[in-house]
C-alpha cells in the first residue's frame, strides 16, 4: 500500500478525534440566549469552557460516517465470529421496537397505561417455554452471564428450601468461561470436568466427581468445540441421581431451537440469550437478555418480578407474598429488557416453529459446510459432523513460522472480520468459525477461498507477509494489552 502526503488510504481517511477538529464559534444548532437567571450556584460557577468541541453539522456527520467505515459490523461484511452468533437481525423487528406505544412508554408508569407491554412480555414468555417445554421462566435477566447467576440463584434458594448445603458446582472444560464466574458469583466453588478424545464431557470423570456435596451441573449445549454432548440423558439421570440439578448454558440455542425441546433432555434450568438466538444485535455492548426457563422444582424459587394475568387485567408481581413466597427475590430494576421483548417476539412471530427449526437447521448445515470445504486444509480439532461451529485449530501452521493471531489478522485485509481466536481453551490455537444462518453460499464461498488462499501461503512460507498483516487499515497491529491495561479515557489537548 503506497504512503500518502495526507496519511489516508483511498476513500478511507485519515480521522482525527472529534476534539482535535474543534473549530471555536462553529456549531450544528443556533440556540437562543439563555434568559437571565438568580446565580444559585453558591460560587460554583463555571470559570472557562465546557470543553465540547465546536463543529458545523456536516462535519460531525461526516466524522461519525468515517467512523463507521473502520469497523466490521454485521450490516458490512460477514462475521464468522464462533461461539458469538454474529448474525444478521431483520430490519422489521427494529421498526416494530421503535412503535410509540413500545419505545416510549417508562417502567414507572401505571400498571392500567401499560397492558399492551405486559401481554407483549407474557407472549415472548409464552413461545419461550413452548419451544423448550419448560413450565416457568424468568425474563428479568439483563444477559447471558446474568441469566446463569439467575439460575444459579434459584439453586440455591431450592437447597436451602430443602435444607442442603451443597456448594460443589461442576463445571466442564468445554462450558462457557462465564460459567464458573457465575458460580463464585453466587457462592458456590468450581470443580472443573475434563474432556474426552472426542471434544465432549469426560463421563466416567464426571460421575467420579458426583457427591452429596454437589449442588449442579453446568453444561453448555451445544458446548464451546461446536458439538452436541451427545451423551447428555446419561448426564442427566447422574446428575439428579445425586440429588444435584442440572444446568444448561443455552448460550447456542440457535443451534437446536425448534429441534429438541429442552425439557426433554432432564435439564432443569437455562438461560436463552435472545440476542443470539431470536433477533437484536448483538455486540458493542448491547443491549441483550438472558431470559431463564425453570423446571416444576425450580419454578417456586423464580425471581421477581413476574407478569400474572387475572380478572383485573395484566399486573405485575414485585414482592414477595402469596403468589411468589419463596421467590429468591429481585436480580434486576424494572421489568427485563423490554425492547429485546420486543424484538424477539416479533422475530418468533414472523418466523413461525418452522421457521425457527429451518433456521437452526440452516446454521448447522452452514457450519457443516465450512468444516467439509475447509477440512482438507486445516485441520478440524475432532473427526465427525459438527453442530453451528466449525473448529479448527493451529496444527495447519506448526513450522510456517505463521500464528494463529498472524492468520486472523491477515483475514482482515480480506474483507472479512476474523474468527475467534484461541477459544475454546481446551483446544490449543484454536479457530472458531460460525457462519450462522443468514450467511448465502455464495458468501461462504468468497469466505472459503480466502481462508484457503491463506493456508497455502502461510505454507509457502510467507511469514513475513503475515506478521506485517493487516496493511489495508488505517491502523494495524496496535498494543492491545497496553491499551487494556492503561487505557486512554480522556484527551488533553495538546
Amino acid at each position: 500500500m503506497a504512503e500518502t502526503f495526507s496519511g489516508s488510504r483511498g476513500p478511507f481517511l485519515e480521522e482525527p478525534l472529534l476534539f482535535e477538529m474543534d473549530s471555536p464559534g462553529q456549531c450544528g444548532v443556533d440556540l437562543p440566549a439563555p434568559p437571565e437567571v438568580s446565580d444559585r450556584l453558591g460560587g460554583l460557577e463555571r470559570t472557562a469552557p465546557i470543553g465540547l468541541p465546536g463543529l458545523s453539522e456536516p462535519a460531525v456527520v461526516r466524522h461519525y460516517t468515517r467512523l463507521s467505515q473502520k469497523n466490521y459490523g454485521i450490516d458490512s461484511v460477514f462475521y464468522p465470529l464462533g461461539s458469538c452468533t454474529m448474525k444478521y437481525n431483520p430490519r422489521l423487528n427494529e421498526k416494530l421496537a421503535r412503535l410509540p406505544g413500545l419505545a416510549d412508554i417508562h417502567p414507572f408508569q401505571p400498571i392500567s397505561t401499560v397492558q399492551g407491554a405486559l401481554e407483549l412480555i407474557d407472549q415472548t414468555a409464552h413461545w419461550l417455554k413452548t419451544l423448550t417445554g419448560m413450565p416457568a421462566i424468568a425474563l428479568s435477566p439483563a444477559a447471558g452471564a446474568h441469566g446463569e447467576f439467575c439460575g444459579l440463584m434459584t439453586i440455591r434458594a431450592a437447597l436451602d428450601d430443602r435444607g442442603e448445603q451443597r456448594r460443589r458446582v461442576l463445571v466442564p472444560e468445554s462450558a462457557h468461561g462465564t460459567n464458573p464466574a457465575s458460580a463464585a458469583a453466587c457462592g458456590f466453588t468450581v470443580d472443573p470436568i475434563p474432556a474426552n478424545g472426542r471434544g465432549r464431557v469426560d463421563l466416567a470423570a464426571l460421575k467420579a466427581k458426583l457427591g452429596d456435596d454437589v449442588a449442579a451441573l453446568m453444561l453448555t449445549n451445544p458446548n464451546t468445540c461446536g458439538l452436541f454432548e451427545d451423551e447428555i440423558l446419561e448426564i442427566a439421570e447422574a446428575v439428579h441421581r445425586a440429588g444435584a440439578f442440572f444446568y444448561c448454558d443455552g448460550a447456542n440455542y440457535n443451534a437446536i431451537v425448534g429441534r429438541v425441546r429442552i425439557a426433554d433432555l432432564g435439564i432443569d434450568v437455562m438461560h436463552i440469550n435472545l440476542h443470539k438466538t431470536f433477533s437484536t444485535p448483538h455486540g458493542g455492548g448491547g443491549p441483550g437478555a438472558g431470559p431463564t426457563v425453570l423446571s416444576a422444582a425450580l419454578a417456586p424459587f423464580a425471581p421477581l418480578p413476574a407478569v400474572l394475568h387475572d380478572q383485573q387485567g395484566w399486573r405485575l408481581v414485585e414482592h414477595a407474598g402469596a403468589d411468589a413466597a419463596k421467590s429468591c427475590g429481585r436480580i434486576k430494576g424494572f421489568h427485563g429488557q423490554f425492547g429485546v421483548f420486543a424484538r424477539a417476539l416479533a422475530y418468533m412471530l414472523s418466523m413461525g416453529g418452522d421457521g425457527l427449526r429451518q433456521a437452526a437447521e440452516d446454521a448447522v448445515l452452514n457450519a457443516n459446510y465450512l468444516l467439509a470445504r475447509l477440512g482438507g486444509e486445516l485441520t478440524p480439532s475432532f473427526a465427525g459432523p459438527c453442530m453451528h461451529e466449525a473448529l479448527f485449530d493451529d496444527r495447519f501452521l506448526k513450522d510456517s513460522g505463521v500464528t494463529t493471531l498472524d492468520f486472523a489478522k491477515a483475514l482482515i485485509d480480506e474483507g472479512f472480520h476474523p474468527m475467534t481466536m484461541y477459544f475454546p481453551l481446551v483446544v490449543h490455537g484454536a479457530l472458531l468459525m460460525e457462519p450462522t444462518e443468514t450467511e448465502s453460499k455464495a458468501t461462504l464461498d468468497r469466505f472459503i477461498g480466502s481462508v484457503i488462499g491463506l493456508a497455502r501461503q502461510a505454507r509457502a512460507g510467507e511469514a513475513a507477509a503475515f506478521k506485517a498483516a493487516p496493511v489495508n487499515t488505517p491502523r494495524r497491529r496496535l498494543d492491545e494489552t497496553l491499551a487494556a491495561r492503561n487505557p486512554v479515557l480522556r484527551w488533553r489537548p495538546a
